[in-house]
């Protein structure tokens, strides 16, 4: 029987999503050397300084934290060294330059939130929903030189409810994530791992950055494209859209949980319909219900709590 190896790990990560992964890697036992994460950075009203998600984890579990601005400065990779790791994880960080990746005996590897090598990218969890898949997954790979081309070790499969938004796509990931992670560092441990190399096609579907222009909702696109969006992008960052109704200037609103209603009709792409407590915008093939939305400077709320407060003019729409 082969001995197992000694598993020294650094964990780099920054949002919730990598704190349930080394959540799980602390609950299986495995040594944690060093956490990298992003430095502090001022958030809220009085721009104070907010430390990643992953930093007040491993600050509560006692873990050494480099927060290095320059992955290549000289200091930081001295850091780095001293902290003896033979693996490095990585898990929603930025991209590592060679030096780094390199370094470790058994490896870097990363946890992909999508089944590669399709979405690629900064946020495949909201575009396998706003391009209407009905499977995504999890994938683990070793870095290479360019961003989630590595070699893939393993991957895990789960279906994508019709209703399902990318809040709760996250959180499911998220765990599954995590799991294979212990399964990627038992191979590992066991010098059991088998890669696959990632086919080098051209017709690969995308995980494009998302920005305020990819995610405004375009009204004259039908019921179903509509639909996809909004749900993958409620909670974060959430489709927006303009509200005219009726005054000079058009109000920006964001717009999170929705239905879709199919239904042939005659009315213009954006015309709002308002009536028994509900929202409803007209687009290609049906109504868009709007249940929870956003004006500027208030707080969300439900269809409901708006229409007690607030009156839409006859001509209203949204842009």
């Amino acid at each position: 029987m082969t001995k197992k190896r000694d598993i020294r790990i650094v964990f780099m990560g920054t949002p919730d999503f990598a704190v349930e992964t080394l959540k799980t890697i602390l609950e299986h036992n495995y040594k944690v050397v060093g956490v990298i994460t992003a430095p502090d950075r001022p958030a809220g009203r009085g721009r104070k300084l907010q430390s990643s998600a992953v930093k007040e984890f491993a600050v509560k579990h006692n873990l050494k934290v480099l927060q290095p601005t320059n992955l290549k400065s000289e200091d930081f990779i001295e850091d780095l060294k001293a902290l003896n790791a033979n693996l490095q994880i990585v898990v929603a960080f930025r991209m590592l330059p060679k030096i780094v990746w390199q370094m470790p005996e058994y490896g870097t590897f990363n946890l992909h939130a999508s089944l590669l090598p399709n979405y690629r990218g900064a946020a495949p969890i909201h575009w396998a929903i706003i391009n209407g898949e009905e499977k995504t997954g999890v994938t683990t790979f070793f870095i290479d030189e360019k961003i989630d081309t590595g070699a893939i070790i393993l991957k895990e499969e789960i279906s994508i409810a019709k209703d399902e938004t990318v809040g709760q796509l996250h959180d499911k990931l998220m765990h599954l994530g995590s799991h294979l992670v212990i399964k990627t560092i038992e191979l590992i441990e066991n010098d059991n791992v088998k890669t696959i190399l990632q086919p080098q096609t051209e017709e690969l579907k995308t995980a494009y950055k998302l920005n305020r222009d990819n995610c405004k909702i375009d009204w004259s696109q039908n019921l179903d494209t509509i639909y996809n969006k909004i749900r993958g992008l409620n909670p974060f960052p959430t489709a927006w859209c303009y509200l005219n109704n009726g005054e000079s200037e058009n109000l920006p609103i964001k717009i999170y949980d929705v239905s879709k209603l199919e239904e042939l009709h005659n009315y213009k792409n954006g015309t709002l319909k308002i009536e028994e407590n509900e929202i409803k915008v007209a687009c290609k093939n049906g109504f868009i219900n709007i249940k929870e939305l956003q004006l500027p400077n208030k707080k969300k709320m439900s269809a409901k709590a708006l229409l007690n407060g607030y009156k839409f003019e006859e001509n209203a729409k949204l842009l």
